[in-house]
């Protein structure tokens, strides 16, 4: 029976820890301990529930029912289990987070030294989507190219930049702003959703899985606990990751002036401390995260969408990559933009899925749960994300916007939370199907 060595296990923690670390991982937190501020620790905490801790479920919620989003979701029934995958797949994928990762890259580590044009971005993409495009096409080599070559180089680079942050602020800490002076812990919460962690999760489990099979596990158990200590060995580096990033924004303030993303900032911060060197080093950063991250979102997505469709997986990868660089040209501060409002429709059905999942051992028929709630979570979390992009008005508008908690586009808590208490009651006072007694 085959296993994992020592070397092969860290090695897959570290691919595990590549794919998440993304565009989003970089660029959110810095701007956030900025707007944070004195009230770091409350918002740094519930970042980290959303952005590493929900993931972390995730992954363990997929290893647990052995396989992919189509086993997560199959008590939903295969309609509305495809639609949701199809959905997320989409999002993390070619319309958003795989374009943010070239885009981000570019502004952060390559535009400093080429400019901000239209030409520049251009040509990086291309490269860059040229690069992810050919290391796509051998996925069965994930472990070797990205955790034992790219990672190692990566984390050296993070830990040097994390120690900037900690010990070289550039400034004071400045005073909390916004929603971080009255609700830093909820404020931190939903900012982590911008990472996209917690749907990359819902695809990344599948692509640990298949790395622990490519090197001959085929053992079920094995699968699992592997995945779970690869995902453990990842959250642990992201949330150091995340905490030295807080804590580097929190104190440049001084540096923010006219900067409208975190990238920007964190460009500031590493120009200011470090000038011409310390940019290099950034580049190297940034170009490497987000390059890890995109092979993995389009393998993942050329692998779910080549079964769905039955189409060849190069095939799809490639239509995919050559999607990803036509949207990637919008620009970074526009694809955050946009991005928002469907963030905030698509997590609470990805928080829900993963709740209802773990706790499926205390349901007797799990579709008389999963149903309801995840269809009443979908009404309630397309308006919190309708209502994020300004859309709508009227009675309906009115009441949605009325619920505890939807000021903070978190209106869906309370009806979820009713739904499933009234579904699973019922499902205890229901007897069993026929063919389950």
């Amino acid at each position: 029976m085959a296993r994992l060595n020592h070397s092969d296990l860290l090695a897959l923690g570290f691919m595990t820890f590549a794919l998440f670390l993304g565009a989003g991982n970089i660029i959110f937190p810095p701007l956030a301990g900025l707007q944070a501020g004195a009230h770091l620790l409350p918002a740094a905490i519930g970042f980290l529930i959303t952005a590493v801790g929900l993931p972390l479920l995730t992954v363990v919620a997929l290893a647990r029912v052995g396989g992919g989003m189509p086993a997560l979701t199959a008590p939903l029934g295969q309609g509305a289990g495809t639609a949701m995958a199809v959905a997320v797949y989409l999002v993390i994928g070619p319309l958003f987070a795989t374009p943010r990762a070239a885009v981000a890259s570019f502004e952060i580590g390559i535009s400093p030294f080429s400019g901000v044009g239209v030409l520049a971005l251009s040509a990086y993409t291309s490269v860059f989507f040229l690069v992810v495009w050919a290391l796509v096409l051998f996925p069965g080599r994930l472990i070797d190219m990205v955790g034992k070559l790219i990672t190692p180089v990566l984390i050296v680079a993070l830990i040097l930049l994390g120690a900037a942050g900690l010990w070289l602020p550039a400034g004071p800490v400045a005073p909390p702003q916004g929603d971080y002076v009255t609700q830093p812990l909820l404020k931190g919460f939903l900012e982590g959703y911008l990472t996209m962690d917690a749907l990359g999760a819902l695809v990344f489990g599948i692509v640990i899985a298949t790395a622990v099979r490519d090197r001959g596990v085929f053992e079920r158990r094995l699968v699992t606990r592997y995945s779970v200590i690869a995902v453990l060995i990842a959250a642990t580096a992201l949330a150091l990751v995340y905490l030295s990033l807080f804590y580097l924004g929190a104190g440049s303030a001084v540096l923010a002036q006219g900067t409208s993303n975190g990238g920007q900032l964190l460009t500031r911060y590493v120009q200011h401390t470090f000038g011409t060197p310390g940019l290099l080093l950034l580049a190297v950063v940034i170009v490497l995260a987000c390059l890890t991250t995109a092979v993995g979102l389009m393998t993942a997505c050329g692998e779910y969408f080549g079964e769905l469709l039955g189409q060849p997986y190069r095939r799809v990868a490639t239509l995919f990559v050559l999607l990803s660089l036509l949207i990637s040209n919008v620009g970074l501060t526009q694809l955050i933009q946009f991005s928002i409002p469907v963030l905030m429709g698509l997590y609470p059905l990805a928080i829900m899925l993963v709740v209802l999942s773990l706790a499926d051992g205390l349901w007797r028929v799990s579709e008389r749960v999963f149903r309801p709630v995840m269809a009443v979570t979908c009404v309630f979390g397309v308006a919190d994300g309708l209502n994020a992009a300004g859309i709508g008005q009227g009675v309906a508008t009115r009441f949605f916007q009325s619920l505890p908690l939807a000021d903070v586009t978190m209106g869906w808590v309370l009806p979820a939370a009713i739904t499933l208490l009234i579904a699973a009651s019922a499902d205890r006072l229901r007897a069993l199907p026929a063919s389950d007694r």
